[in-house]
């Protein structure tokens, strides 16, 4: 039995409490929430919780017997709202909730705190005491990070959600846990060449088929998987084998669940009070005020958290769009303009400048990188000229576009064509990643596979064509785990990847496509210096819809030069004349027609002279043989 709750201890200093209510304090995980110390050679933990509508708060867990009358914590005289006692006798490990009763007709409640590190796996739902003293091992990334991060880096990110990527079949088709995922996941990813891996939010959720987007565990990794330093472990070693972290955020919303954030001490306090700005109606779901300060102050923490406390290297914030627009999925009337009568949600805009500018100020080396659907301008600006602040914005207007184009029969192809090029007239309004994610795959739209084209042969064919254009094309790449191999069936998120179709050589040959593009951007600057600036990137012809061919050319600025040929049609093209920029001997790259991906073996012989015949407005020009829904890549000897 823990002793008696000691009061006047605190972490909070006054410039804590002003930063607080201010909304610019980035780093309340240090000051509330449950941290073990000692006092007076006394062990136990120290718990602080924020609820300015609660008439008490007490502390009850498996140390009282869940007793609400054994730890009653003490308000602060300073009007902050927040609630604060040390509990003698308690380590980490214990488990524990906030009981409080609040102002507004004496209602009970029983929480989980906001800012626990960590919590009991679900369908439980106890907030549990821990530590979070790691002995990091991975400075050498950490120093060389913003090298490997910067915007002119190749950046080839692999997106995976956890629970899904493999599981043990012979053991209940039990997850794996962080660590054999740090392992398994490492050595995948190091042997197939991506530079990061994106985890779908790994932040405690109550429901495991939200993959992490109901967040409701602002500051802790999932307990499915295992604890916070297996968490650290897996970060740990994937930073050893030269692969960086992205880890999903989701400040937009968050669930309902009784024990979580919504409704927290009676009021609405951490979301909205209007239902027309507070529920989301997609999701059913709260949305957080911006507008309160304690509540900005309250996501820049979590924020800043997992780059600090986990050594992320990057945030690509969830459903930007919900938050920008008052009327987000909202019908007229069902909403609530802001003071000047638009649409914009002002105080979410500030919000995401602010934090933008925080993190980049306070970490070296990272990126945030939005997840944004519409037209809204300057996402990937700074903050200076207007923007808001991210590094990167998912180019979701090219993946809707590139797919359409590649599950159409060819024969009509050449009337959508605008679909492939039409990317390239915006293409450097935004620092653009190109994602090929798990929103593809997922609701009905079946896998990436099940999209092209064609039988079993067209469709591996499509995939490794659909790939050298998207490696070709400016701008980050993404894949969601199982795209690189072609995986036949939609995601589920109750089982593994389909790995055993990988003995399949068309499967197999997408895999080792996939491999080889990863290793040509990586070795290529032309591929990935200038992504985000137009010196990178020429047109050698972006006009031939008639025969299904595109050719280009992506630069380094040094003199550096990758020419990237695709033809779209089944159709193989002989003596296809492209225009190049110098004569001599241009070595074949990659063919994605090679046998050695699944293809027939069409190709060029390892390159092609040059010749002095002027063409696509060059002076010189390659006479090449282009297989039937192929892409080839070619550099100058």
């Amino acid at each position: 039995m823990a002793g008696s709750v000691v009061h006047g201890v605190s972490l909070l200093t006054d410039y804590d409490l002003y930063l607080f209510r201010e909304g610019n304090h980035t780093r309340l995980y240090e000051v509330l929430g449950a941290h073990p110390m000692t006092v007076e050679g006394v062990p136990g933990t120290l718990f602080s919780v924020w609820a300015p509508n609660a008439e008490w708060v007490s502390v009850v867990g498996d140390f009282n017997g869940w007793d609400d009358g054994a730890h009653r914590l003490a308000s602060r005289w300073d009007g902050s709202g927040i609630h604060e006692g040390f509990v003698p006798g308690v380590g980490p490990g214990a488990l524990y909730k906030y009981r409080l009763r609040s102002q507004v007709q004496g209602r009970l409640f029983e929480k989980g705190d906001p800012f626990a590190v960590s919590w009991e796996a679900p369908p439980k739902s106890a907030s549990r005491v821990w530590s979070l003293d790691y002995d990091w091992g991975d400075g050498a990334w950490m120093a060389s990070r913003g090298e490997r991060n910067a915007l002119g880096a190749p950046w080839s990110v692999y997106e995976v959600h956890p629970g899904s990527w493999q599981r043990v079949p012979e053991e209940g088709n039990r997850f794996l846990g962080y660590r054999e995922l740090g392992a398994r996941l490492g050595n995948y990813v190091q042997e197939m060449g991506f530079t990061h891996v994106e985890f779908l939010p790994v932040m405690e959720h109550p429901f495991y088929g939200s993959w992490g987007y109901q967040t409701l565990g602002y500051f802790a990794p999932t307990r499915r998987y295992g604890d916070p330093q297996d968490f650290m472990a897996l970060v740990e070693e994937l930073h050893r084998r030269g692969i960086g972290v992205i880890l999903d955020w989701v400040p937009s919303h968050f669930p309902q669940d009784g024990h979580g954030l919504a409704f927290f001490d009676g009021t609405c306090l951490y979301e909205h009070a209007d239902p027309r700005q507070g529920f989301h109606p997609d999701w059913k779901s709260g949305v957080f005020n911006y507008g309160r300060n304690e509540v900005r102050s309250f996501l820049a923490s979590s924020a800043s958290f997992w780059l600090d406390r986990y050594h992320a290297d990057g945030l690509r914030v969830d459903a930007v769009a919900s938050m920008l627009y008052l009327d987000y999925s909202r019908k007229e009337g069902q909403w609530v303009p802001n003071r000047y009568g638009g649409r914009e949600n002002l105080e979410a805009v500030k919000f995401l400048q602010d934090a933008n500018g925080e993190l980049y100020g306070r970490y070296e080396g990272i990126q945030t990188i939005a997840e944004e659907s519409t037209a809204w301008p300057q996402v990937s600006r700074p903050v200076f000229l207007g923007g808001l602040g991210f590094g990167m914005k998912w180019n979701m207007g090219w993946m809707h576009d590139v797919l359409a184009h590649m599950g159409r029969d060819p024969i009509h192809r050449r009337w959508h064509w605008n679909e492939l090029t039409f990317g390239m007239w915006y293409a450097y309004t935004e620092n653009f990643l190109l994602p090929l994610s798990h929103d593809e795959v997922v609701h009905g739209k079946g896998s990436l596979w099940g999209k092209m084209w064609g039988d079993s042969w067209n469709k591996a064919a499509g995939l490794r064509l659909l790939y050298g254009w998207m490696f070709a094309h400016p701008g980050k790449k993404l894949l969601f785990m199982g795209d690189e191999f072609g995986q036949e069936g939609e995601w589920d998120h109750d089982r593994s990847l389909d790995w055993h179709i990988l003995t399949d050589p068309l499967h197999d040959g997408v895999r080792r496509w996939v491999r080889d593009l990863n290793a040509l951007l990586r070795s290529r600057p032309a591929l990935h210096r200038l992504d985000f600036s137009p010196q990178g990137f020429q047109w050698i012809d972006c006009t031939d819809s008639a025969g299904g061919v595109l050719a280009c050319l992506r630069l380094d600025g040094d003199g550096g030069t990758v020419l990237g040929v695709g033809n779209f049609t089944p159709v193989p093209r002989r003596g296809y004349r492209v225009g190049v920029p110098r004569g001599g001997f241009w070595r074949e790259l990659l063919n994605s027609d090679a046998p050695c991906y699944g293809g027939s073996g069409g190709g060029n012989l390892g390159g092609r002279q040059g010749e002095d015949v002027p063409c696509h407005g060059r002076p010189h020009s390659l006479c090449l043989d282009l297989p039937g829904l192929s892409f080839s890549f070619f550099e100058p000897a």
